[in-house]
């Protein structure tokens, strides 16, 4: 049985479109002469926030600081321009972006920032279209410091995405940021530019690249409110390890396309994973039971949250590991239910043939599956484990080689195979 429910819901949503462009008469960021508006976007009775798209932020490790020059010297992003590409999930005319300084060993200084629709509307290109740059604001200023530890959002502005489309963010540090502690979110599979000097409304970005994001963790769209997200947690393989650079093509890009299609549009697809990620300990990253609540409860506009992850906790672990995360599930899903959120889970996926790989570990695997599969657990269980595997591997059309990560074949079937009817 690849799939047990126990509840379902109904909601479709339809909104209006306008494009409003924000302008800036301060700073440098003199963007375009079209009269533009900020939104204050105070709550009502019919829209939200939702988040449409999400980076689990997470201290970024030294291979994976900005290459030179603005990895290098005392500080991260000294005097640049830093352009990144977003592929959006719900569509909405007045959105707002968080960055995060969540690991940040300093404050964190952002001297202007922009957001434009990318040029051919693709992801992880260089250039813009300056027709639809439009400055953000913090709390009525074009620049904002952003205390270590904490995270701040960027004012409301009325600025149209569509859905799966992507968004450019620009952000300009004159001073960088002190150190080399910073946040950000290694596994983008999204090429991202820098360039030094102050290129906020630049028709491209020249300088170095790299497939990292940095101080970016929440895109969110007013809409309205029979619009609310998925969130899933998840390890490398919901992160994308063995999906292609700058496709969208990881089983999260593939479902939320796959929803769309059918017409579940009012559903926002969250992806809060990171590679190496734990449930219980060790791992990369803040451990599933320490951030949870941020990353899934705390999200704006939530309504399901589904998890899959365990592998690395089983991989490292020894034979009384499958316990273990039985027990973390359990505190998740209680706090979820206590918070009036759906929960889903996810079976664990094969391995075998993988360093993983063992008899130990293969029993964890198939007890915490069993219990996940059980009914009076999980409000939804699905088999990913039946999707692309075949007893203790993944099936040889779905592996990527190494004998755990799905190949992008792998991703699709998980997408095509994943009950729609959770959603309705």
């Amino acid at each position: 049985m690849w799939y047990r429910s126990v509840s379902t819901n109904t909601s479709y949503f339809k909104y209006r479109r306008v494009l409003a462009i924000l302008a800036l008469g301060t700073q440098a960021i003199a963007l375009v002469s079209h009269p533009h508006e900020i939104s204050s976007a105070v709550a009502d009775d019919e829209n939200h926030w939702v988040a449409t798209w999400t980076s689990m932020p997470q201290e970024v490790e030294q291979s994976n600081l900005p290459p030179s020059p603005s990895g290098s010297g005392n500080a991260m992003f000294r005097d640049a321009t830093l352009r990144q590409t977003l592929h959006m999930s719900v569509g909405a005319s007045r959105i707002r972006v968080q960055l995060s300084n969540t690991f940040g060993g300093s404050d964190l200084s952002i001297t202007g920032a922009s957001v434009a629709l990318p040029t051919g509307s693709k992801i992880g290109v260089n250039g813009i279209d300056t027709s639809t740059l439009a400055g953000l604001i913090f709390k009525g200023s074009s620049s904002v410091t952003i205390p270590r530890g904490q995270v701040v959002y960027s004012d409301a502005i009325d600025f149209l995405i569509e859905p799966q489309s992507m968004l450019t963010v620009n952000l300009y540090l004159q001073g960088g940021q002190s150190g080399n502690k910073i946040t950000g979110h290694p596994g983008s599979r999204t090429t991202s530019w820098m360039q030094s000097g102050n290129h906020l409304n630049a028709s491209s970005v020249t300088g170095a690249s790299t497939k990292h994001w940095y101080f970016l963790s929440v895109v969110e769209a007013w809409v309205p409110t029979n619009t609310t997200a998925l969130v899933i947690l998840g390890d490398s393989i919901t992160d994308g390890r063995g999906s292609d650079d700058d496709k969208n093509n990881r089983w999260t890009d593939l479902l939320l396309a796959r929803m769309q299609s059918n017409e579940i549009t009012n559903v926002a697809v969250n992806n809060q994973a990171a590679g190496g990620n734990a449930v219980l300990s060790g791992g990369l990253g803040p451990t599933l039971l320490s951030r949870y609540k941020r990353d899934g409860l705390q999200q704006q506009g939530v309504k399901y949250v589904m998890i899959f992850e365990g592998v690395n906790d089983i991989g490292s672990g020894g034979g009384i590991v499958g316990d273990q995360l039985i027990t973390a599930f359990k505190k998740i899903i209680a706090d979820c239910k206590a918070a009036g959120l759906t929960t889903i889970g996810a079976t664990i996926t094969p391995f075998g043939g993988n360093s993983y790989s063992s008899g130990v570990h293969e029993q964890a695997r198939q007890k915490v599956n069993q219990w996940i599969m059980a009914a009076g657990n999980f409000d939804h269980a699905v088999d990913f484990a039946g999707f692309i595997g075949q007893g203790s591997s993944l099936k040889s059309q779905f592996d990527s080689g190494d004998h755990l990560h799905p190949s992008v074949a792998g991703y699709q079937e998980i997408a095509n195979k994943f009950p729609l009817d959770i959603f309705k």
